[in-house]
């Protein structure tokens, strides 16, 4: 293909306005998540996609379920382009639920507003630009220069599917986890949305609990009468913080993952100041390193929990599970992504681009699980911090959105090579 990468990289070069353009209509339109009324911006997705010449295959998630996922609506999008026969079928995913702007904005969140930066060139902003309707960009791009090179004479044999989904933020369930239980795909390997100077290999797990202890009610001048159960819940969650402790001493080997951690972000209970309170409910983070794989981690939690309420006379606890991520994995196969993404990467950006892990957890983890070698990669600068990233003023680069772009196509070109 090497004969064919000054043309990739040509077209990729001539269609940046236009590349640009297609992310702007993106950001304009709002899809908070929550809450979740993302069939607006799906629709938009799959029109822009249309005018670029692309077959689009729109998924409508039944009701019951993005209610159930706390979602107003969704609507998966697939585009598949068959090259030629044999060869592998890579999915790209990215996501376009964004999380609510916040506040601290000095730009209109849904705006696309381009600045010119001394140091970067052009930036956009916007709630999403980089997290991640900025791999709708990308993955599309690399797909029509593929598609350039193969009317140019190319020899390309196998598939590139753009799963374009809208749950990510909460979860993936109904996305890319629901278009593969479907059997709507079935790829041999995926790449999902990241950042453009480090290819992800592996990511921690997310475990959401609420813990909710029962006691009973009684008049603060007579608390003897009652049995409190924030004394109780005070009691658990020592326990809780002491495990929190011997977390800390379970290193992942992983580069870029450190440590398991709990934290406790939410807790609410009690009737009123001159009432022993009757019932304390507080919300645990629980994030799980690769290493953790498989491991029973809410079993763990009720343990715990269990143990330190049996020392409560009168209380009681129950454990209920809001929300579970595994981790990813780094699964054999993973390489023939690795190493394509990684040269390509170092030629276009000078910079070495490690391999690694991170403490957060993304959709990429559906693909895993069922056996497909996946990376992430795309878009963006080093790190989410350096992108504004579920912050305000969220913002991208737009020269790594060339640079990234160039490098997928390049990769998929590697890996759907007819003469490799």
């Amino acid at each position: 293909m090497t004969s064919h990468t000054a043309s990739l990289i040509s077209f990729i070069d001539g269609q940046h306005e236009r590349q640009t353009a297609f992310l702007r209509e993106l950001v304009r339109v709002p899809s908070d998540n929550p809450p979740g009324d993302c069939a607006p911006i799906a629709r938009r997705a799959a029109a822009l996609l249309g005018e670029l010449g692309m077959q689009v295959e729109a998924y409508e998630v039944p009701q019951e379920l993005v209610q159930g996922n706390g979602m107003k609506s969704a609507v998966n999008l697939i585009v598949r382009h068959r090259f030629g026969p044999g060869g592998p079928v890579i999915a790209l995913n990215a996501h376009g639920d964004v999380v609510p702007p916040g506040e601290g904005w000095q730009r209109d969140p849904y705006g696309g507003q381009i600045e010119q930066d001394a140091r970067h060139g052009p930036v956009m902003y916007g709630r999403g630009v980089a997290v991640s309707k900025s791999d709708f960009a990308t993955y599309t791009w690399a797909l029509l220069a593929l598609r350039h090179a193969q009317q140019a004479g190319a020899a390309l044999r196998g598939s590139v599917e753009l799963h374009f989904t809208f749950d990510e933020e909460v979860g993936g369930e109904i996305g890319p986890r629901w278009l593969l239980d479907q059997g709507y795909s079935r790829p041999d390997y995926a790449l999902s949305a990241g950042f453009g100077y480090a290819i992800t290999s592996a990511h921690n797990g997310c475990l959401h609990v609420e813990v909710s202890i029962q006691g009973r009610q009684a008049h603060a001048a007579m608390p003897e009468t009652g049995v409190d159960a924030l004394e109780a819940a005070t009691h658990v969650l020592q326990a809780l913080y002491a495990f929190r402790a011997e977390l800390a001493g379970r290193r992942s080997a992983t580069p870029g993952i450190g440590a398991p951690t709990l934290n406790v972000g939410l807790i609410q209970g009690g009737i009123n100041t001159n009432v022993v309170p009757d019932r304390v409910s507080f919300r645990i983070d629980r994030r799980m390193i690769p290493e953790e794989a498989g491991h029973d981690a809410e079993g763990e939690l009720r343990r715990i929990v269990d143990g330190a309420i049996a020392q409560r006379p009168g209380c009681a606890a129950t454990v209920r599970r809001i929300m579970l991520a595994q981790p990813l994995t780094r699964l054999p196969g993973a390489e023939h992504l690795i190493e394509p993404l990684r040269r390509h990467a170092e030629a276009i950006t000078g910079a070495e681009i490690p391999v690694h892990g991170v403490p957060l957890y993304t959709d990429a983890r559906h693909y895993t699980q069922r056996g497909i070698p996946t990376v992430l990669y795309g878009a963006g600068p080093r790190t989410l911090v350096e992108a504004g990233g579920h912050n305000a003023d969220e913002n991208l680069r737009l020269e790594d959105l060339r640079k990234a772009t160039q490098v997928v196509a390049l990769t998929l070109a590697d890996l759907l090579d007819a003469g490799s």
